[in-house]
């Protein structure tokens, strides 16, 4: 669905008191009582429902009666969420165009009152969980099932982590600005994913460029674990920048040297297949594959042990883990409407 922002103009105080209801009982249920909407909103005389037939008709909230009169959000409507605190805060007024889509993200145009252009990254983990709500729960014992809100803020509070921790350390990476719920704001940076690309002026370059930055990751304690053309931009000038961390984990993980060699052999696929460049026919190349060993002997900071300060923490990771380690075709059944974890970061 469109992101229609114009929406927000028609929205009151009132609305978006009446939407934040919604998310917080999503924390515990998973269709939202509307008894429990109106002890949450505040609003007295009747004036939640009024509310929610206003959210109902542009689509921010969905009704289901099938159980007991209650409600849910959609995506559009945990979009306002986000966007209304981003606008609080100054740093965007507009919403452009959409500049990417892909099964767990939708990426759009954004600029703040000075005309500057930045990108907005909405994280949906659980996409088309809306498809079917599960009828058995989970509410003891080791959970097999989160809440979509929570899976898509952990991914966005994990990626803009990670972005700061990286853009701090001098790495190629946009430059974070801020984050609410499944939303993180960065910097838009020039050039498109490499997997556009068809030949390079200096393809060994870029390739030890690659290489490099894998290498690198792993001497400040991380493994990127998706690093391959789809999350690499390069420049006309062929410079590289690295998007994308949701999966991104430790040097001490238990398949720290697997996920390393994956992403090795993923940008040797791409050059040979794509590029017609063999870097083990390059006798010009001072090495073809980095060494995870070498790497970490060269670790200076543990950046994933500082991250848990951010907020990003050891059970999130776990959580995250779990969701992103399923099959794509199997991840909607295991996202679900509500269960959330309390964790408050909303404004």
């Amino acid at each position: 669905m469109k992101l229609d922002v114009n929406i927000l103009r028609y929205l009151s105080k009132d609305d978006f008191r009446v939407l934040t209801a919604v998310e917080m009982g999503q924390k515990n249920h998973q269709i939202v009582p509307l008894p429990l909407i109106d002890s949450i909103s505040g609003l007295k005389h009747g004036g939640a429902y009024k509310c929610l037939r206003e959210l109902l008709k542009h689509k921010l909230v969905h009704h289901d009666g099938s159980r007991y009169d209650g409600y849910r959000l959609t995506y559009m409507g945990y979009d306002f969420l986000a966007l209304r605190v981003l606008l609080n805060r100054g740093h965007i007024c507009g919403v452009g165009r959409m500049i990417g889509m892909g099964k767990e993200s939708d990426i759009y145009e954004v600029s703040n009152e000075e005309g500057e252009v930045f990108a907005l990254k909405l994280h949906r983990l659980g996409r088309t969980s809306f498809k079917a709500v599960k009828s058995k729960r989970d509410y003891v014992g080791k959970r097999t099932s989160f809440s979509w809100l929570y899976l898509s803020r952990l991914a966005a509070l994990k990626e803009f982590s990670f972005m700061q921790a990286l853009w701090d350390n001098g790495f190629p990476v946009p430059q974070p600005i801020d984050h609410n719920r499944h939303a993180v704001l960065m910097t838009l940076v020039e050039g498109h994913t490499m997997v556009q690309v068809n030949k390079m002026a200096n393809p060994g370059q870029v390739y030890l460029t690659c290489m490099e930055l894998i290498s690198r990751l792993a001497s400040k304690g991380l493994i990127h674990c998706d690093f391959n053309e789809f999350n690499l931009l390069i420049t006309e000038d062929e410079e590289i920048t690295l998007i994308d961390f949701p999966q991104m984990v430790s040097v001490s993980h238990a398949n720290a040297q697997d996920m390393f060699d994956r992403d090795v052999e993923c940008i040797i696929k791409f050059f040979s297949k794509k590029i017609g460049y063999s870097p083990e026919m390059d006798p010009a190349l001072p090495y073809v594959r980095p060494s995870l060993q070498d790497a970490v002997a060269n670790l200076d900071e543990k950046l994933d042990v500082g991250l848990a300060a951010s907020g990003f923490k050891k059970k999130h990771q776990e959580h995250l883990e779990a969701f992103l380690a399923q099959p794509r075709e199997d991840r909607e059944s295991s996202s679900s409407e509500g269960e959330g974890e309390d964790d408050d970061d909303e404004e």
